[in-house]
């Protein structure tokens, strides 16, 4: 059996990350999204390692000092993060994971986890970028000049990422990547048991 792969994808607001990204699950429901962790209360409905892990304050500062996290982040006074040893655990049983997070947490993955598939989703242009963000209804002319500068820091750290996808139309987007994807899957690190066994094999004869 060979280990899973963590998939990581980012990229400027406007993008359509969770529009390629919920077609990638939709057509391959055997990879998994990452499950955070949060310190805000459970909403109705929501389920403990379903929706979310739901950690106390005290918790979660236990396991940002000791390591346990692959990112974390402090939103409006509560904490979310991605737990490191539940990712594992997932990856060492075969299952591919899925995270969609922002470029900030992704450089702090690449860090604790640089074998990761890290791929930069890229709008077709800065204009097709704009005319996306204003097509939303809610950005003003200042809110939208203030994204669309960040998307150019952004797309800075593009280099930093093994892949650039450009999203043209989700469609295509998504088979290029679902393409990665199963090319990385042969990667020889992650089938190390593959050819262990075989090595015993030769030994053996």
């Amino acid at each position: 059996m060979r280990k899973g792969l963590l998939i990581l994808i980012s990229g400027p607001s406007g993008t359509g990350k969770g529009t390629v990204c919920d077609l990638l699950r939709q057509k391959h429901p055997e990879i998994s999204y990452s499950i955070s962790a949060t310190t805000r209360q459970p909403r109705p409905g929501e389920q403990d390692g379903v929706n979310y892990y739901f950690y106390t304050k005290e918790k979660f500062r236990e396991m940002i000092a000791q390591g346990q996290l692959l990112e974390w982040a402090e939103v409006y006074g509560n904490f979310y993060g991605t737990p490191k040893q539940k990712v594992l655990d997932r990856l060492d049983a075969g299952e591919d994971i899925l995270l969609e997070i922002d470029t900030q947490g992704a450089l702090n993955v690449m860090k604790v986890m640089p074998e990761g598939l890290f791929i930069f989703l890229l709008p077709p242009s800065l204009e097709e970028l704009a005319a996306r963000l204003k097509g939303r209804g809610t950005e003003t002319e200042e809110s939208l000049h203030r994204r669309l500068g960040a998307a150019v820091d952004e797309i800075k750290l593009a280099t930093k990422y093994r892949y650039v996808v450009v999203n043209d139309k989700v469609e295509d987007a998504e088979e290029t990547i679902a393409n990665i994807i199963e090319a990385e899957h042969h990667r020889s690190d992650l089938n190390e048991s593959l050819l262990a066994k075989l090595q015993v094999w030769k030994e053996n004869k």
